[in-house]
């Protein structure tokens, strides 16, 4: 596999796993929100606190014509932005920098694993996200080998390897 293609991949399944990190915690935040039946109400800009006003701004102009949804949407996105510490939009910027520079397909591949991940129990998701900081613990070179090691395996040795992986888990 090419240098190039392999980096692609790296930073296509970095920010998979920052954005599944991110919109896990958040699904859980929703998941426990009641359904609302009724649609969302109209929010006028002269309602919005300074605050919230300056990270709208782009969106003066225009925001009484924007429809409900939007505004709850991105109202919703901005009082959350606020709510961060500075450490915390520094990396949700560079996360959002990162997606930014992934081509269609890579992001494309990353809304397929992100849905892929969402459909799995709690339970795999808490393995998947524990085998993530496992892998970020070791080394680069360890990481690199490890890559290597999967892509060079043949489809029964990964078998092999997953159930391997299952068993020890189950004795724990």
């Amino acid at each position: 596999m090419s240098d190039r293609r392999l980096t692609s991949r790296r930073a296509a399944l970095a920010a998979l796993f920052a954005a599944s990190l991110h919109l896990a915690l958040a699904g859980k935040a929703r998941a426990q929100d009641a359904p609302v039946a009724e649609a969302p109400a109209r929010t006028e800009w002269s309602s919005l606190n300074a605050e919230e006003q300056k990270v709208l701004s782009k969106y003066g102009d225009n925001w009484n014509t924007l429809p409900p949804e939007q505004q709850q949407r991105l109202l919703k996105g901005t009082r959350r932005w606020l709510a961060m510490s500075p450490e915390q939009r520094d990396r949700a910027r560079g996360r959002f920098e990162r997606w930014q520079q992934l081509t269609p397909e890579q992001k494309d591949l990353a809304r397929e694993r992100w849905h892929r991940y969402r459909e799995l129990t709690p339970d795999q998701q808490a393995r998947v996200r524990d085998g993530y900081h496992n892998f970020k613990k070791l080394s680069p070179e360890q990481r690199r080998r490890l890559r290597e090691r999967w892509q060079n395996a043949t489809p029964e040795e990964r078998q092999r390897w997953l159930e391997r992986r299952r068993q020890l888990r189950e004795r724990r």
